[in-house]
């Protein structure tokens, strides 16, 4: 699957937390701060730029789809 390339770090943020668990714990400059507990605790940091770069929103859906166990286009298939 292609990675869209006019996805924002809001929209990123609000499809995470509504789908996959995870809540906004802080913000520091443009950069929002996650965090899950579930299946085990992880953090990460989405720029809250517009659009997201292709190659970080990449490394993103990789980071996100190891701590919870999916694959990369399931996470697409959401947004």
């Amino acid at each position: 699957m292609k990675l869209p390339r006019d996805l924002s770090g809001a929209e990123l943020v609000k499809l995470l937390g509504r789908h996959f668990g995870y809540r906004r714990v802080n913000q520091e400059g443009s950069h929002v701060i996650l965090e899950t507990s579930e299946p085990r605790q992880h953090r990460i940091s989405i720029p809250d730029h517009a659009p997201l770069r292709v190659g970080t929103l990449n490394a993103i859906l990789r980071a996100v789809a190891t701590a919870k166990g999916v694959e990369k286009e399931d996470i697409l298939r959401h947004s």
